[in-house]
């Protein structure tokens, strides 16, 4: 039967969502579900939630628990990653509390600019292990890897462990077509799309709706008339604010939309948040320190879900809209399907450099993930992508090569970092992150770089 490993099954809700999308295929009814965390309370609760929901489907899953990883993923068929290094106390509250006294504002700040150089120091390492334990005890599978930041963790897994079958997961594009779906009043499965980019950063190139007559109408006019009629976004952020102005605003720039949020995509480049420039947050909704105020309430949320589980006889399964399952099905099944994933580049966005993480359709059947090629995005969609994968590459840099210099470097790079900070000020910002995580971080980082005279 098939194995599956959750490594961080203590971030029980997601755990629940993926574990409830497996017990409800039929093909994986019998699977044996491995949970494994290092923290005990946390695992025994998610025990608790995969077994009751288990018993509410009546399938015979087997869920077993472990706080060792080798032992694990040892034989395992797949590794579902969804954990967080360091956690929201004390490494979240890090990457916004120290930046904020330099002047600098963020939203999420766990895919780029100085929070998410700062995860994916932290994250990589404990990531490569368990490729190593893969490679090890586990040679044929496949990694189904939802952990931030996305892009330098999939980059850095191909980099040093190229054998390893990943993917990196998100839901973004699949997110953000209902949300469009919604603003356009059209169910969403009338809606047909392709889209292609990196992480966070990638564009419905076709965003279509189906006719009666089963031709496809381009869908862009409705959205560009939608936002200047002022009829469109309809969606509001967690904060309550409407953040996709700034996703609509750059429809109007680019021409294309983007499939990450707009609470994200503001600290991707330079235009949206700056000290000087109150107006502009209030004009797009800009929901700054967005991330900890989620991080606060979603543990508050959880407490008290977790003793409501405790009492539950059954716990309700409804369907998510994640790809893990969906990929393991086609795998142990054989039959297609086409997921958005995240990969490491081998030509198949060729304007983006070898190796990088984009993010492109993949098909996925009985012989794994086979990704392919989109030629066709527009050269101001790959400039404006190539900001951010210049700080993913030396983020990779920096950890593959073990080379402090290239932590600055990456922070130098980015857009919205370098938009409201000098160099002086980038510098001495690096070194105080740097020894604000001490040891959650690599050996070769945690010494501060001398500062530049």
């Amino acid at each position: 039967m098939t194995t599956i490993t959750f490594i961080g099954a203590g971030s029980t809700v997601f755990a629940k969502n993926i574990a409830g999308d497996i017990l409800q295929k039929p093909a994986l009814r019998g699977a044996t579900i491995r949970l494994m965390d290092i923290d005990p309370k946390r695992l025994e609760e998610s025990e608790i939630v995969v077994g009751k929901m288990a018993t509410t489907l009546g399938v015979p899953a087997k869920i077993e628990t472990y706080t060792d990883q080798t032992r694990a993923i040892a034989g395992t068929d797949f590794v579902v990653c969804c954990f967080q290094v360091g956690g929201y106390d004390p490494c979240t509250i890090t990457d916004f509390e120290v930046p904020k006294k330099f002047g600098l504002r963020q939203t999420i700040a766990d895919t780029l600019g100085i929070g998410g150089i700062m995860r994916g120091l932290r994250t990589v390492p404990v990531l490569w292990s368990i490729c190593e334990d893969m490679r090890q005890h586990a040679p044929g599978a496949i990694m189904l890897q939802y952990v931030n930041p996305m892009a330098i963790n999939t980059w850095a897994i191909g980099a040093r462990y190229p054998d390893i079958r990943q993917v990196g997961l998100c839901h973004s594009v699949q997110g953000t077509a209902e949300e469009l779906a919604t603003d356009l009043a059209i169910p969403v499965d009338e809606i047909r799309y392709r889209a292609g980019g990196i992480n966070h950063m990638a564009f419905y190139l076709a965003f279509e709706h189906r006719q009666p007559d089963g031709s496809y109408r381009d869908l862009y006019p409705a959205l560009r008339q939608g936002y200047l009629d002022g009829r469109f976004p309809t969606t509001t952020s967690h904060s309550g604010r409407c953040p996709n102005r700034v996703r609509y605003e750059m429809l109007m720039r680019l021409g294309y939309f983007v499939t990450e949020s707009s609470e994200h995509f503001a600290e991707y480049t330079p235009y949206f948040i700056k000290r000087d420039r109150p107006d502009l947050i209030e004009k797009y909704g800009v929901p700054l320190d967005e991330y900890p105020v989620r991080c606060v309430e979603q543990i508050a949320r959880w407490e008290k879900q977790a003793k409501q589980y405790r009492e539950a006889n059954e716990i309700t399964v409804a369907p998510s809209h994640e790809y893990a399952a969906r990929i393991i099905d086609s795998v142990v099944t054989g039959v297609p399907d086409v997921i958005y994933g995240n990969i490491p580049n081998r030509g198949y966005i060729p304007q983006l450099p070898q190796g990088a993480a984009v993010e492109v359709p993949v098909l996925v059947d009985d012989s794994g993930l086979q990704p392919t090629v989109v030629h066709d995005i527009p050269p101001q969609l790959i400039a404006l992508m190539r900001t951010n994968v210049n700080v993913q590459e030396l983020t990779v840099a920096a950890l593959v090569e073990e080379k402090r210099e290239h932590i600055y470097h990456a922070a130098m790079l980015d857009p919205h970092t370098a938009a409201e900070l000098d160099l002086h000020q980038i510098w001495a910002l690096v070194d105080e992150m740097l020894a604000a995580h001490g040891t959650w971080l690599p050996e070769f980082a945690r010494t501060p770089e001398r500062k530049a005279s």
